[in-house]
């Protein structure tokens, strides 16, 4: 088994330097909270196109973008800012709620609606790190010949690869310096990692004459924070570094390697020290039973001469006549050779050897303080094991049932000896499946974040099939498997996030179960 898992993570380990750069269902997740900043002018019966950006939702009703994207709608009355999603087919109003050209920031709020939210990613970014930069540039939108009414629908957004080239900032504020290529319009749009993290807003670029190569600046993390800090705005922010399921993979692999040989060596120094305290307990068994015999003998070679003694003393007084003490001495001799005979054949026997051995106590077999039982317990991330790219590495409360009942309300299925269930917020735009162990306490949620069309149907199939609260009745159990099912066939191969949690008793401390 080891050998196996040993070839199973060279494996990974040889595959993995030939993964592509980003995962590129979580650019693409990224943007679909990037929007297109559009500013029209309106004389109260026809409407001009005035200029536009790129930006994206930092709350589900809040668009961070660009300070001079917005800039002309501060300063013109009659300019509106319409905020265009990349899928669906709604679109929606917005205004300014804060400004700050010191640093290019603005925040826009939505007249109605909301939108996916954006994570930032709050860690160091490492100089030659992939970067992809989404928005609207312009260049595109006039090559495909774009007018108005195309410009103020949604529309997939356009998204450029580079790298970042640290040391080197704008003077006025703080910026990230990459090669993803930009042009007027990708103003305000997300600078992401491969995980589809914010890595800073697009801000400007360097100028060329089509000899030299170009570079963006980005709008850092830390200008972003203190931004959203003074605006009120709390924002998804995530210090775990980007890696890749193929990198998640390989880490499971060697840990697993890690641990069976572990494993293995404990349970073959166990069995050693279990045959020498085996080996010790036979030894101290087999001088009990020579003790005993010894013993045995030793008595009965005392009754023996005790038998002679008192059968001969009878025989004399039973010679002179003295019949009632020869009574007495005989029947006292005969009573000492029988127990003499008794003693000397019901020695103990060198077979009942195995018999006293007294084996030592399996101290191998214990409770593990990992393993979860009925009742509350506290989930803790493995980090080792699981890919994060927008959720934070918390622990959460899991309350478990025998029967699959989680949390009093949500009924699991068994899958083998593990309980499994897909679940459907009816808030976010993604989907989570759970699988449970209850032998291991080990809890894996893996989790994708699919596009607008997907989640509609998903939600719709949820809908469909009533699935609320717990039971073992065989009606609820099948509309599970069927929903299960039914939701799998639309989902990508490759989750999104992948999280390992490691279950044991207790309870969230209050703080953090209202977190």
């Amino acid at each position: 088994m080891v050998a196996l898992l040993r070839r199973l993570a060279l494996l990974i380990a040889l595959i993995a330097p030939a993964i592509v750069h980003a995962e590129q269902q979580d650019i693409a997740a990224a943007a679909r909270g990037v929007v297109r900043v559009v500013l029209v002018a309106t004389d109260g019966t026809d409407a001009y196109f005035v200029g536009h950006g790129s930006g994206f939702a930092v709350a589900p009703d809040k668009i961070l973008t660009n300070a001079h994207v917005v800039e002309l709608a501060r300063e013109e009355k009659n300019l509106v800012i319409g905020i265009i999603p990349s899928e669906g087919t709604k679109t929606y109003g917005g205004r300014i709620m804060a400004y700050s050209p010191g640093n290019d920031l603005a925040l826009v709020k939505l007249d109605e609606g909301s939108l996916p939210v954006s994570t930032f990613y709050a860690g160091a970014i490492g100089d030659g790190q992939h970067v992809t930069a989404i928005g609207y540039p312009g260049t595109v939108d006039r090559a495909q010949g774009l007018g108005l009414k195309q410009l103020v629908e949604p529309l997939a957004t356009v998204k450029t690869s580079g790298t970042v080239s640290s040391g080197r900032a704008s003077r006025n504020f703080e910026t990230v310096l990459h090669t993803a290529p930009l042009a007027a319009g990708n103003s305000g749009g997300p600078l992401v990692d491969d995980c589809g993290r914010v890595l800073g807003v697009n801000s400007f670029g360097s100028v060329s004459d089509g000899n030299d190569a170009e570079f963006g600046f980005a709008v850092s993390w830390r200008e972003i924070a203190s931004f959203l800090r003074q605006a009120g705005v709390s924002s998804l922010h995530s210090v775990v570094p980007c890696r890749s399921i193929a990198e998640a993979d390989a880490a499971e692999a060697a840990i697993t390697q890690r641990e069976a040989q572990a494993s293995e060596q404990k349970n073959r120094a166990s069995a050693d020290a279990r045959e020498q305290a085996v080996g010790r307990a036979r030894d101290a068994a087999e001088r009990e039973v020579i003790t005993a015999r010894e013993n045995a003998m030793a008595g009965a070679a005392v009754l023996l001469a005790l038998a002679v003694l008192g059968l001969g003393a009878g025989g004399l007084f039973y010679s002179q006549g003295r019949e009632r003490h020869a009574t007495w001495f005989l029947a006292g001799g005969g009573i000492f050779l029988f127990a003499a005979l008794g003693l000397f054949f019901l020695k103990p026997s060198f077979a009942s050897v195995d018999e006293r051995v007294k084996l030592p106590e399996d101290k191998s077999i214990v409770g593990n303080g990992a393993f979860a039982w009925d009742g509350d317990n506290v989930c803790k991330v493995d980090q080792n094991r699981s890919r994060l790219t927008v959720s934070q590495p918390s622990d959460i409360g899991f309350g478990w049932a025998e029967g699959g009942c989680v949390d009093g309300d949500t009924q699991y299925i068994s899958v083998g000896q593990q309980w499994a269930r897909t679940l459907v917020p009816a808030d976010g735009n993604f989907v989570s499946k759970s699988q449970f162990d209850p032998a291991t306490g080990i809890l894996r949620v893996q989790r994708w974040l699919p596009d607008l069309g997907t989640m509609d149907k998903i939600r719709a199939l949820a809908k469909d099939k009533e699935t609320k609260g717990c039971g073992a009745d065989t009606d609820r159990l099948t509309r599970i498997a069927g929903l299960e099912s039914d939701i799998g066939a639309l989902l990508t191969a490759q989750p999104n996030e992948r999280i390992v949690y490691h279950c044991q008793k207790g309870r969230l401390a209050p703080a953090d179960a209202a977190g």
